[in-house]
């Protein structure tokens, strides 16, 4: 395969998953019989450009036509959705347009058209797209393209605002994306770009955030090359902790712009510490397999001792750890989630039975295994009266423990 960034064939493997199912393909109890595509999960790093992808591409029409995932289920997520549009909104009248790539259920963009501030959200899940329009927020169910782009500036859409979520490891075609937004983004506005970090995936040991949606794990070196080519330059960067630890960028056309410190500051980090070379991810499969060894054996004397398991999380990276470690029916008996569009559905992979968080109270498990570990905070304060009946969390990343 060719880099998704640079196009170079200068391409080395980092670690293989094997071959793990789709992450957000949950299943109906019909279709438990039938055969499950299995796709191979290989992380592997450009030596030009220093981007971290996988090889396999599956369809985003497979992937997204019909998504399972909506924003709106983790309040973490509104309200960091919140104070970042209304920090920005200030700057931003009633002639202004804010768009969204990959936008959901709307859960960003109700913020601005609080405020009186045009909106267009565009998103190619078709159930999500159709809630989000319900809602009054107005939503293209397309995939975002450069073709899409062109189409809308000659309509005389331009706007002061695009922003791009935890959507640029989605897609196949980088280049057409960032040259999309060039398009799109008016000539001193601002495009506000998040992705997950690959130096917290690496350091924390995240490898869960592998699978087949994120084509792509970012460092600010890597993106830095990918938006020049597109004469955009990155001007500004916060690091997140969301998700694992994040990065927010700060896009401007390179005519109009200039780099802050703190770009200067990452990029130089990152050539310190090496993100820029492949020996710098050479420990990253022996860090997996040695949390694969210590949380099976916590597992294994849980069980042994008689002890009742569920698991917190019908997410994606669940699926990923689940699968790699081989944890199923004879560690687990049955997994919870808020959302209510998983409920009654069953896990890939591992065909475990999806429930309301209410079968912590009446179920009571002694230990429940948090697959969403990222939201760690919000669930503990979710679930403190099941934790007042004795119950456990069992947190596997960034440091397996017990709480």
């Amino acid at each position: 395969m060719n880099c998704r960034s640079c196009r170079s064939q200068n391409l080395q493997p980092i670690f293989s998953l094997g071959k793990t199912p789709l992450a957000n393909r949950l299943l109906k109890k019909e279709q438990l019989g039938e055969i499950e595509p299995f796709y191979p999960l290989d992380l592997v790093f450009c030596e030009d450009c220093s981007l971290v992808q996988i090889t396999e591409t599956v369809p985003p029409e497979v992937l997204f036509s019909d998504y399972v995932y909506f924003s709106s289920n983790s309040d973490t997520m509104i309200q960091s959705a919140r104070d970042l549009a209304y920090h920005l909104g200030k700057n931003l009248g009633e002639h202004s347009l804010v768009l969204e790539i990959a936008s959901n259920d709307g859960y960003l963009l109700q913020h601005y058209k609080e405020q009186g501030i045009s909106v267009l959200g565009i998103d190619p899940a078709q159930n999500i797209a159709k809630v989000a329009n319900e809602r009054g927020i107005p939503t293209l169910a397309e995939f975002f393209s450069s073709k899409l782009a062109d189409q809308l500036r000659t309509e005389g859409k331009q706007a002061d605002i695009i922003h791009a979520n935890n959507v640029l490891a989605h897609v196949p075609d980088l280049n057409g994306v960032v040259k999309g937004i060039a398009t799109l983004l008016k000539p001193k506005g601002c495009a506000v770009i998040e992705v997950p970090y690959v130096g917290d995936l690496v350091e924390t040991c995240a490898f869960d955030t592998i699978y087949h949606e994120h084509l792509c794990y970012f460092s600010l070196t890597a993106l830095d090359a990918l938006f020049a080519r597109h004469n955009l330059l990155i001007t500004d960067v916060e690091r997140l902790s969301i998700h694992g630890g994040s990065l927010r960028l700060f896009i401007n056309h390179a005519a109009f712009a200039t780099r802050s410190n703190s770009i200067r500051e990452l990029l130089d980090k990152e050539k310190r510490e090496g993100l820029d070379k492949l020996p710098y991810y050479s420990t990253f499969g022996s860090k997996v397999q040695d949390l694969k060894q210590r949380l099976l054996k916590l597992l294994k004397e849980v069980r042994q001792s008689g002890k009742k398991v569920a698991a917190y999380g019908a997410s994606a990276k669940g699926t990923t750890l689940l699968t790699f470690f081989g944890i199923g029916k004879d560690y687990l008996d049955f997994v919870v989630d808020r959302s209510s569009v998983k409920q009654g559905l069953f896990t890939p992979g591992t065909h475990l039975p999806i429930y309301s968080p209410q079968a912590l109270i009446e179920e009571n498990p002694d230990y429940v295994l948090l697959l969403t570990w990222n939201f760690a905070e919000e669930i503990m304060k979710q679930q403190e009266a099941y934790r007042n009946q004795g119950g456990r969390f069992i947190i596997p990343i960034p440091e397996l423990k017990i709480l």
